[in-house]
């Protein structure tokens, strides 16, 4: 009994980057591309919450939606649930100028998946994954914050390592797995109890 799971974004790569982790592990996932409404909150996981429902009971669907955001603690974890705000209005030069002299750069990316069914049930997943801010930007590939963030135990930002090293070890990848493990799981219960 298979059931199908829309992923609620506008942005392309989020999406890819998705589909190419739940396909792995059997999942297909489908592109609903919606903008969806963002309540104002410190908590990714309250964000992605009120989206997926909103998204779920409107379209009939059943529904993921993922909020994230890079966490620096020298900035008191600023940007934070505001990372896309950030991004669009200062950019990188904006972030590594608030950072300008600052020896401490540790950061975390933290990754919010909910899961909604239009009948009202949710469930949320995390992922997350320690790192720091680089000095300058680096690297071509990826998207957002990914030419200044160097994940825990490399030396090179996520736009160096490229998509392929990313999408194992990204905070994404942490909490889709989150998701799929008890979506499979989830979907064998009810298939056991028919």
């Amino acid at each position: 009994m298979s059931m199908d799971v829309y992923f609620a974004t506008s942005n392309r790569n989020k999406f890819l980057e998705a589909y190419e982790i739940l396909s792995k592990l059997g999942i297909i996932l489908k592109w609903l591309r919606i903008t969806k409404v963002e309540i104002q909150s410190d908590l990714l996981d309250e964000i992605a919450k009120k989206s997926a429902l909103e998204i779920a009971k409107r379209t009939g669907k059943h529904i993921v939606v993922e909020d994230d955001g890079l966490f620096i603690e020298a900035l008191n974890g600023f940007p934070g649930p505001y990372s896309s705000f950030v991004y669009r209005t200062i950019g990188l030069k904006g972030v590594l100028k608030l950072l300008e002299g600052v020896e401490d750069r540790v950061a975390y990316f933290k990754s919010v998946v909910a899961y909604a069914e239009p009948n009202g049930f949710v469930k949320t997943f995390e992922g997350r994954i320690d790192g720091t801010i680089s000095l300058e930007p680096r690297g071509e590939e990826g998207f957002g914050y990914d030419p200044i963030f160097i994940p825990e135990s490399y030396n090179k930002t996520f736009a160096e390592l490229g998509l392929k090293i990313k999408n194992t070890i990204s905070h994404r990848r942490r909490a889709f797995e989150n998701f799929a493990k008890w979506y499979i799981e989830s979907r064998r219960t009810i298939q056991k109890s028919f």
